[in-house]
């Protein structure tokens, strides 16, 4: 049996029951110990608001058979929720609750409808329904309106029954209900949303390469640690010739850069994607890397702009025939070379300003040549900007310190950058996120 079924069979008999021995539950006051019993089954197992609602008003009708009570739920949204308003009247209120809904169909709730604006309801369904005394009431639920009941009375001596603790229990519990639907709603609308984040970064990491290519005299290895799901930091390995066989493009030049978009998440995972794709066709140019800044600058300055975020990024060339690396700067970590014959480590730097905040940015091309056994590092600031539980940041010394160290022992490069993250690991303690993206990217001459 299904959770309508019993939902259905349940509803059903209580109020057959509750019709049949309609005298006995009004006169009786420990009654409605089943009414609250039975009011907070619906709570705990039931999730359609709307059958709640025709049940609370089910419930107001034999209690406060003397009154006509008009609820009026917002919907998720905060408007007035047209398709559930609910009348609660007796047989002898037949006739006015037709003149309500007319009312109601003739004061026409627009879709935006403000709650402010109530006030303005309000009075026109008193201007409507003089002879009735109308007392309102909000349906509050965490400091926040869910809604309004309105309760008419045609004897203006009587008290009004939002003192009654009875009527106080019933509209608590339709609060609490309202609540729930809202939790349920919002609960599905983050679920959608964490989907598409989990296709947003399964796109993405598809994006960077799967795999290190295969370049001659090269030892390489890469990995990208984003802090959220989507993350900020790009780095990429390409050919800069096309259509030539797997073999050709061991000896042929190629392209290493790493990057860093301003900030982590959905905006700086959509802004790497965009700008992943124009160097991409940037680079099939051939041009010298400090060129090949400045023309991605040029092309992606008002994106970055419109943003108001911009990019750090390191491109270099590698040719493996004559050795030498070429590199330009946009103001990103710069690389640090391990030069294994002076067994000490200098820093790949040129003098370059950030993607996306000058126009006329300049950029400057550097050219060192490699020798056996050298290795270069790069990587972003989420690797050196990480801190420890004393607020202690693993910094660029520490870095340095430590890939020194590696570099002195016969490691290849997958083995250095895994003693890398595992040295990040331990100083960030255990249960402690990285901060911002982390990526490292390691080729080593052999």
């Amino acid at each position: 049996m299904t959770n309508n079924q019993r939902e259905k069979i349940f509803s059903n008999k209580f109020i057959q029951n509750f019709l049949e021995n309609e005298p006995t539950v009004i006169q009786n006051k420990y009654k409605f110990a089943e009414i609250a019993s039975s009011l907070a089954y619906y709570l705990k197992s039931f999730s359609n608001i709307n059958k709640l609602l025709d049940y609370v008003s089910l419930i107001f009708k034999h209690i406060f058979s003397k009154n006509i009570i008009l609820i009026i739920p917002l919907n998720y949204e905060g408007e007035i929720w047209n398709e559930n308003i609910k009348i609660s009247v007796n047989y002898e209120y037949l006739t006015v609750e037709e003149e309500i809904n007319c009312f109601l169909n003739q004061f026409h709730f627009s879709k935006n409808f403000k709650i402010k604006e109530i006030l303005t309801f309000e009075n026109a369904l008193k201007n409507k329904f003089k002879e009735y005394k109308i007392d309102s009431k909000k349906i509050i639920s965490r400091g926040k309106c869910r809604g309004f009941i309105y309760i008419f009375s045609a004897d203006i001596s009587r008290h009004s029954i939002t003192e009654d603790s009875n009527f106080n229990f019933i509209e608590n519990c339709l609060a609490v209900g309202l609540e729930n639907h809202y939790l349920i709603k919002t609960k599905k609308k983050h679920e959608n949303v964490d989907r598409e984040i989990s296709t947003g970064a399964e796109i993405q990491s598809q994006l960077l390469p799967d795999y290190c290519p295969i370049i001659h005299g090269i030892d390489m290895a890469a990995h990208c640690r984003p802090a959220l799901q989507l993350g900020g930091d790009y780095y990429d390995f390409m050919c800069l010739k096309t259509n030539i066989s797997e073999k050709r493009k061991e000896k042929s030049r190629w392209a290493f850069v790493i990057g860093d978009v301003m900030g982590k998440g959905i905006p700086a995972g959509l802004l790497m994607t965009m700008l992943r794709g124009m160097l991409r066709a940037e680079v099939l140019t051939g041009l010298p890397p400090d060129r090949i800044l400045y023309d991605l600058n040029q092309l992606a300055i008002n994106d970055l702009d419109q943003s108001h975020r911009f990019v750090t990024l390191f491109y270099s060339d590698y040719d493996p025939r004559t050795r030498k690396l070429r590199f330009a700067n946009a103001a990103h970590n710069p690389p640090l070379l391990w030069k294994s014959s002076d067994q000490k480590i200098i820093k790949l730097d040129s003098k370059g300003f950030v993607l996306g905040l000058q126009k006329d940015a300049e950029y400057h091309c550097g050219e060192i040549k490699l020798n056996q056994n050298d290795l270069v590092l790069y990587y972003t600031d989420g690797v050196i900007d990480t801190s420890n539980s004393l607020g202690q940041r693993f910094d660029e010394e520490r870095l340095i310190k430590t890939l020194a160290k590696l570099c002195k022992q016969s490691y290849t490069s997958q083995e250095i950058l895994n003693k890398l993250f595992k040295k990040l690991d331990d100083f960030t303690g255990q249960n402690r996120h990285l901060e911002d993206d982390a990526s490292m990217v390691i080729f080593q001459l052999t």
